[in-house]
């Protein structure tokens, strides 16, 4: 089969791949005009770089109209089939083209986190060397999956979803283009059919050419033969049952710590709409639903605290529900804790506190309580001081003035409450404050309760 008949039955978001820059859309903080790795590559400039985002947002693309903006070689590999011999032996093709003065090379790497840390280090003294330009191309953190050896030689660029806009104006390229794509084919769109694709591509253009292109085969299919066949209109319908239904789009490293993040603000922030999506989100996902309840259960003290104590407990109840029910009736238990703990009131006095605490105990050490407040129940203890002029709280009405804290801390405040119900421990802890002395009233020893 000859190259051409090859291209011709490539699908057709490999027939619409951008050629050149004029041809590429979206990714304009990365290669529009004006931008860095622009004004590069249309020197003919090469460096390394390693592209990061979503599938179907031009990365493997970009990569080849680099190469051909540039002039360079483009030796392709994909992390999933290809190991070390493979990138050894690119290197060698490269290091043997530039001997014989042909043009540089770009070794372009897809899926490059799925490289181990042996194989992510045999690219290093190619790298070094100058002898290849390597293009990574990650849907994962790069931060989390590419060696820190790797990446520090790497201009990192984060790809983003594309928009609604640039989705449409691929699809309408698609339509127009009798070369490549469907233009000339007595083909178009019914109403709806361009915001429909949009709305299930979510920023991926091969989604969108792939229901475009499924619908259109399967309709063509049913056409009646005839020498000029009459409009065909692809509907909705049809692009709907193309595209079955939109994919849940959720990994483990970079969406997983994201998404907990979104939840975690939208409940700190009050909003429990998007609290329960994030949620909705993330079990959809596949994610532990056990995890989602610990989350809860931190933010309960953390967030929440005791400007309403019946949060930790709606935390709990939930987490234990997850453990009694499971998937997939825990998801209410999950829902109606999340909406307890998003519009409960907030305070983070808690959290500061033992934060604050903590800070004082890894600079000046853990100090020594008061002689009053230690153990005098065992025998010398009392010839030691300990015990020795201890108020009994139950001795004197509940309360009583005496210091409890050490003496490098006396008086130092960890606690300071906020709101809701912490308001009430407020009002008692100014109260208390003022009191200079204790209550009159006998005296108990530690020990003797």
């Amino acid at each position: 089969m000859s190259d051409e008949q090859t291209a011709a039955e490539a699908p057709l978001a490999a027939r619409m791949r951008p050629r050149s820059l004029g041809e590429f859309v979206g990714q304009e903080q990365i290669v529009g005009p004006g931008t860095v790795l622009r004004a590069a590559v249309e020197g003919g400039e090469l460096f390394s770089m390693i592209f990061f985002g979503p599938p179907g947002c031009g990365k493997t693309t970009l990569a080849r109209v680099i190469a051909a903006e540039t002039g360079a070689r483009l030796v392709q590999l994909s992390a999933v089939s290809s190991g070390t011999a493979d990138v050894r032996a690119a290197i060698k093709g490269a290091r043997e083209a530039r001997s014989l003065g042909a043009a540089h090379t770009i070794l372009f790497i897809d899926e490059i986190h799925r490289f181990n840390k042996a194989q992510q280090d045999a690219l290093l003294p190619a790298i070094e060397d100058g002898i290849v330009a390597l293009i990574g191309a990650t849907t994962e953190n790069p931060y989390f999956e590419v060696n820190s050896a790797l990446l520090s030689r790497c201009q990192l660029y984060r790809f983003e979803p594309l928009p609604a806009g640039m989705v449409v104006q691929v699809v309408e390229a698609a339509l127009g283009d009798a070369g490549r794509g469907l233009g000339g084919k007595a083909v178009a769109l019914g109403d709806g059919g361009l915001a429909f694709l949009a709305e299930i591509s979510r920023g991926d253009a091969r989604v969108a050419l792939n229901a475009l292109e499924t619908a259109y085969r399967s309709r063509a299919a049913r056409r009646p033969p005839g020498d000029a066949p009459a409009l065909l209109t692809i509907t909705v319908d049809d692009l709907r049952d193309a595209a079955q239904k939109s994919p849940v789009s959720y990994d483990r490293e970079d969406s997983h710590y994201d998404t907990i993040s979104a939840f975690i603000k939208s409940m700190r922030g009050s909003d429990a709409d998007a609290a329960i999506y994030y949620m909705a989100s993330m079990l959809a996902g596949g994610e532990d639903p056990r995890f989602i309840a610990r989350r809860m259960i931190v933010f309960a003290s953390e967030d929440v605290g005791n400007a309403d104590p019946q949060a930790l407990q709606v935390a709990i109840a939930a987490s234990r529900a997850v453990e009694f029910v499971g998937l997939p009736e825990c998801r209410i238990n999950l829902s109606q804790a999340v909406a307890y703990l998003a519009l409960a009131p907030k305070s983070n006095a808690a959290y500061k506190a033992v934060d604050a605490a903590m800070d004082d105990v890894r600079r000046d050490g853990n100090q020594p309580p008061p002689p009053h407040l230690r153990d005098g129940s065992y025998r010398g203890a009392k010839e030691l001081g300990h015990g020795i002029g201890y108020k009994y709280p139950h001795a004197h009405g509940g309360w009583v003035a005496q210091q409890y804290l050490p003496d490098k801390l006396s008086g130092r405040r960890y606690y300071v409450p906020v709101r809701g119900v912490e308001l009430q421990m407020e009002a008692l802890l100014k109260e208390r404050d003022g009191r200079v002395a204790p209550d009159e009233g006998a005296d108990m020893e530690d020990g003797d309760e």
